[in-house]
């Protein structure tokens, strides 16, 4: 079958930022894909998707432009019609919903969270009819798709957007003399608690100067916090957090670290931990999404409350002291990883979805 993957915009991480992967997948079963954006955004996916031999396509002519991209469109289903909408992100499964209703298209869609904005909320649970097919990347976002926006559990499958690999570079104790090296990777979005983060750092350096001058902070990402987050490392006089911008490399890296810590008042799947994980990397993160999963408290990494400040600083502290154990735990967390992520994993959850998809299309021209 033709299938239209619309998606909100094609930014460097997050939900854009698996779809070689998953696009690959839907190849292999004989499928072709085209995907359509309703927005460039910071359109930094769009080499990924060049190397990946995916065409696409952005709709709207600029990040607000919704007429223009509903415009666009349509005019793409009429001149290339799929036989399916795959959506992705809140955006995206309106505009392919209305699209389908419109032009008889089975929907499926994507639900990458296990939080939206009340607004959101309210109107997916208003469409969710509209989408045959909803795909939850991880437990927590299937949890919160039944619960949370009242979805048939019947209409709900997962396949985890990540797919962890066995032959990524892996972490390196640091080189004698050097500082121990703890990094994050995200979006700077408030989402993502960034300033909890240089709290936690701070008290670290207030209870333990001596260990806090060994070790070196690097923030890869960008986002509008940018500027704020910045600031405030200065005020707090933070000589050691480094922003590092955004990552074309990320396994490089990731790989380079002794540590990794994710901040988040929510996530869902979190690719950005769990690819910390797959190097060989223990990890410090907030329990929400898949991460309070993924990660095993004292035998996989550290779990904190979100905004527990204190409990960061002390999971800080616990891996510093100790890179040795650190590093066992990081080489747990990797294993589990695979058990779990792998690539068995990973395309029999996908030949699951996509055996639900294909049948939506048999039973929509039946």
């Amino acid at each position: 079958m033709h299938i239209h993957y619309l998606i909100n915009g094609l930014n460097g991480g997050g939900a854009a930022f698996p779809i070689p992967d998953l696009v690959a997948r839907m190849r292999a079963r004989g499928h072709s894909v085209r995907v359509l954006a309703l927005s460039l955004q910071d359109g930094k996916s769009c080499a990924r998707l060049d190397r990946a031999g995916i065409e696409w396509q952005v709709l709207g002519r600029t990040r607000n432009d919704w007429i223009g991209a509903a415009r666009a469109l349509f005019a793409e289903i009429r001149r290339d019609r799929p036989d399916l909408i795959w959506t992705s992100l809140t955006g995206g499964t309106l505009y392919g919903q209305i699209a389908g209703a419109r032009f008889g298209i089975p929907v499926v869609s994507w639900q990458h969270n296990a939080y939206l904005r009340a607004g959101n909320r309210r109107m997916l649970r208003l469409t969710k009819s509209l989408t045959g097919l909803w795909v939850a990347d991880s437990q927590s976002v299937a949890d919160f798709t039944v619960q949370e926006l009242g979805v048939d559990p019947a209409r709900v499958l997962q396949w985890p957007i990540f797919r962890a690999r066995a032959d990524v570079a892996q972490a390196a104790p640091a080189a004698a003399g050097a500082r121990l090296r703890i990094g994050s990777l995200g979006r700077l979005h408030v989402n993502k608690r960034y300033g909890d983060l240089l709290d936690a750092i701070a008290l670290l350096r207030a209870r333990d100067p001596a260990l806090f001058a060994g070790l070196e902070f690097v923030i890869g990402g960008s986002g509008d916090q940018h500027e704020a987050l910045l600031a405030r490392s200065r005020r707090l006089k933070l000589d050691n957090v480094r922003f590092a911008g955004f990552i074309e490399d990320t396994e490089a890296f990731l790989a380079s670290l002794q540590g990794y810590i994710q901040t988040s008042h929510h996530e869902g799947m979190c690719i950005a931990a769990h690819e910390a994980m797959q190097a060989g990397v223990p990890v410090i993160a907030t329990a929400v999404g898949e991460l309070q999963h993924s990660v095993v408290d004292g035998r996989t990494g550290w779990l904190c409350a979100v905004g527990d400040i204190d409990g960061m600083s002390v999971a800080l502290q616990a891996l510093a002291q100790d890179p040795l154990r650190a590093a066992q735990l990081g080489r747990a967390g990797r294993e589990r990883l695979l058990a779990r992520f792998g690539e068995q994993a990973f395309a029999g959850a996908g030949d699951i979805v996509l055996t639900r998809a294909e049948a939506l299309l048999v039973n929509t021209r039946g």
